[in-house]
């Protein structure tokens, strides 16, 4: 590691960049470059030569043994895959990249999705075909649109996506038969076409630990608006907004770890970078392509990026023992652009040995040749992609000017390049700057269930028999029978509040209905562990006693309590004129409720992958999400006294005000009817669907629940034109104010009996094995994007 001498393979701007960051290294001493381009010959210890082709193997050992080369960086694929790092493992000396072997996960397209079929990693439905009239009568079959790819080879170029029938028949003749990629195309691979957004994950490995950079997204089609044909790629940015950390931890826990164990039990373990080409689908992310080497111009992208020492990294995933988990992978807190400038006529036929001139760009800003040379004195093309401008700004907007601007340092005649590299992400930008989130109207669910881990040691601190003090639950239990009073049943609390949907019946004057949600949100919470509520209490402070409000409020209560079947037996009314103003008051309640032992919920180890997952209807927003309810209509320009935009037959406020729906009396009824077929229930409240679900789930089970599978009230539809999918989510009830697991044998004659009791019932979705064991997600949500406005 003290002198490293390195023999850099390759000429594009990946090997640019590649050459630029290991000469930063204080641990090199010289890069031999072979061939090099026009930009590699003018860095510091780096040199070209062109005396020995790229592709001879032997000429390269003999070059690297008489230079006392001590690691060998191959940039293209056709090197790996013929067998490079092979050949200098025989003489003794490391490569950073991959086996022979292990490069047909690029080499061989119908061998990577074998092998992702075997290991169980997401990616496209396919078929591998050899036969021409095998492949062509598939494609009339198949009721999906296809990619088709050509197995083999094809430097970049070898993938199709056509756009009817007759222009996927006409390209798989070009593959197969007129041989348009010559042996690249002797076998094909006819895959589903997936839509989304794309995303590239470098990452560096050396057979047993992986490090990925910024996740990345290329921009392949020659037009924009992403038109045209493809190409090498035309620009680049890094790191996307998109690939957030819950996604990335996804594509790690799914996707890349599992590719490098399984190829590592196959016996041919990867080192060096694997590239992911990944799709970001409605249903997660699926790979669509691997490649074992360094990407163009995703390279360029991130590298400036990185501010670990390149060459350490390198020596760290090279060796005959995996070093890389000792070896830091730090990267800047910033963002990186990159925009191709290419050659008049590319990605079709085109000129070379254009003459060029290159000013020096500035501090943040780099020029990466791919397609040039040196003529003497003179810098030319000499390729397609022949040169490209990247910056590293504090946003990416910044990045993506600098790399601009740094485009205007480049003149030839001719050339080309894309004006809106990035625009999907500031598409994406535009789209969701005006969306709000719950944390904007000042609640962060984050906060309250980092309040409840924080405090639960304290808590358990106070067990006694009976009670396991545990919170976390919907309600709070104690068994009375171990408690010192023999053959007495379980009793269940909860305790809750209105929330800021007090400030609406304030402005409305009107306070009987939120006296029902309070009743509500407290005695549903009981229903879900399977206990019959009997009594509530009331707390109403207030700044000073106005007893028509109260009362109004009170009576509330009253009518809750009746439909819940339960008593109001006490409360308690306080005058804090220090604490409240005006005409503000708040109310909290507590409900108390009874079971047997048998009657218990959840049932956690009864539950099991196949569970049908079954929703009751709620009656609108019911009382959780009102911060940020009440920003959106402020950001609307609405009064709670206008037409509400969602009900014309009411006002913003009397819509809003509609109660929460009590669903005890059905619910017990129809775990009476039904014995143990219903195995957990989870009130859907505070923290929606992503956060009351798992509430009722074993560790080792998730919910797949389908968001396309309910009818949704209009209030949400409008809701969602201010907040984003995630948001509404894990903010609101979305339209079902219970969910029930069930056994699936059990479910028709829960949902008819619940039916029979008037409620409105969906099939929202199934239990499954939670990936990734218990860091993998607790629920999945699949038609998520239908959301969007």
């Amino acid at each position: 590691m003290s002198s490293l001498r390195i023999l850099l393979i390759g000429s594009g701007g990946r090997e640019h960049a590649l050459a630029w960051k290991l000469s930063q290294s204080p641990s090199v001493e010289s890069i031999i470059a072979v061939p090099g381009n026009g930009g590699t010959a003018g860095l510091p210890k780096v040199t070209n030569n062109n005396t020995v082709s790229e592709n001879d193997f032997a000429g390269l050992v003999d070059l690297a043994k008489k230079e006392r080369i001590n690691l060998v960086v191959p940039g293209p694929e056709q090197p790996l895959v013929d067998g490079v790092e092979n050949v200098f493992r025989e003489v003794g000396i490391p490569v950073f990249g991959p086996s022979k072997d292990a490069a047909r996960m690029e080499g061989s397209k119908t061998f990577s999705k074998d092998f992702m079929k075997k290991h169980n990693i997401p990616t496209a439905a396919y078929e591998n075909f050899s036969d021409f009239e095998k492949a062509s009568e598939y494609l009339k079959k198949v009721g999906h649109n296809v990619v088709i790819k050509a197995t083999g080879l094809a430097a970049g170029k070898g993938v199709i996506i056509p756009e009817s029938q007759e222009e996927a028949q006409q390209a798989l003749k070009d593959i197969m038969l007129d041989r348009q990629f010559g042996n690249a195309g002797d076998e094909v691979v006819i895959e589903e076409f997936l839509t989304g957004d794309e995303l590239s994950i470098l990452s560096f490995c050396d057979g047993t630990t992986i490090k990925s950079l910024p996740a990345a997204q290329d921009h392949k089609r020659i037009g924009e608006g992403d038109t045209g044909l493809n190409t090498g790629g035309m620009g680049c940015y890094a790191p996307t907004k998109i690939a957030t950390p819950a996604l990335l931890a996804q594509v790690e826990r799914e996707i890349l770890q599992p590719t490098v164990d399984g190829m590592r039990k196959d016996g041919f373990p990867f080192k060096g970078c694997l590239f992911t080409g990944l799709m970001i689908t409605p249903n997660g992310p699926k790979v669509l392509e691997y490649n074992v080497r360094f990407g163009d111009p995703e390279t360029q992208t991130v590298l400036p990026l990185l501010k670990s020492d390149l060459a350490e990294i390198m020596v760290a995933c090279s060796g005959p023992i995996p070093l890389l988990k000792y070896v830091p992978v730090e990267v800047e807190q910033k963002f990186s652009a990159t925009v191709v400038v290419a050659a008049p006529g590319y990605p079709n036929s085109y000129p070379k040995n254009i003459p060029m001139q290159v000013s020096t760009p500035p501090a943040g800003t780099n020029i990466f040749h791919a397609g040039t040379k040196l003529s003497g004195d003179s810098l030319v093309s000499s390729g397609g992609r022949v040169i490209a401008a990247e910056a590293v700004g504090e946003t990416l907007r910044a990045a993506v000017d600098k790399a601009y601007e740094g485009v205007k340092l480049i003149n030839f005649d001719g050339m080309y390049y894309r004006k809106d590299i990035a625009h999907r992400a500031f598409r994406d930008e535009k789209s969701s700057s005006d969306k709000l989130t719950y944390a904007q109207s000042g609640v962060s669910i984050d906060a309250g269930n980092e309040l409840v881990d924080r405090i639960k040691a304290a808590v358990a601190t106070t067990r006694r028999p009976g009670a396991d003090a545990i919170i976390g639950g919907f309600g709070g239990e104690v068994d009375l029978s171990q408690a010192g009073y023999p053959g007495a049943p379980i009793i269940v609390g909860a305790i809750d509040g209105v929330g800021t949907k007090l400030i609406i019946a304030q402005k409305m004057n009107k306070h009987d209905t939120v006296g029902i949600d309070l009743v509500a949100m407290n005695v549903n919470d009981l229903v879900v562990q399977g206990a019959e509520p009997f009594m509530f209490l009331d707390y109403y402070g207030c700044s000073r006693l106005d007893v028509s409000v109260a009362a109004a409020f009170v009576e509330g209560v009253a009518q809750g309590c009746k439909d819940a079947g339960c008593a109001l037996v006490g409360g308690e009314t306080a005058e804090m004129p220090d604490l409240y103003t005006g005409d503000d008051y708040d109310a909290a309640g507590a409900a108390i409720g009874v079971m047997k032992p048998t009657q218990r919920l959840p049932r956690k180890e009864a539950m099991a992958e196949g569970d049908v997952l079954i929703a009751l209807a709620s009656s609108g927003v019911h009382s959780n999400g009102f911060s940020l309810v009440r920003k959106v209509v402020d950001k609307c320009g609405l009064s709670y006294t206008d037409k509400a935009p969602w009900d014309s037959s009411a006002t913003v406020g009397e819509s809003l005000l509609t109660p929460t729906r009590i669903y005890v009396k059905p619910l017990l009824k129809v775990l009476a009817q039904t014995g143990e077929a219903v195995k957990g229930m989870a009130h859907i409240t505070g923290g929606g669907l992503t956060e009351n679900v798992p509430r009722m789930l074993p560790k080792h089970l998730a919910a797949e629940i389908d968001v396309a599978t309910w009818e949704h009230p209009p209030v949400f539809k409008w809701l969602r034109e201010s907040v984003v999918p995630t948001e509404m989510a894990r903010t609101f009830n979305n339209g079902v104010g219970m969910v029930l697991a069930v056994a699936p044998e059990a479910a028709d004659a829960v949902v008819k009996g619940l039916e029979a009791e008037g409620e409105k019932v969906y099939t929202i979705g199934k239990l499954v094995n939670r990936e990734g064991g218990e860091k993998g997600e607790w629920c999945v949500l699949k038609n998520l994007e239908s959301w969007a406005a």
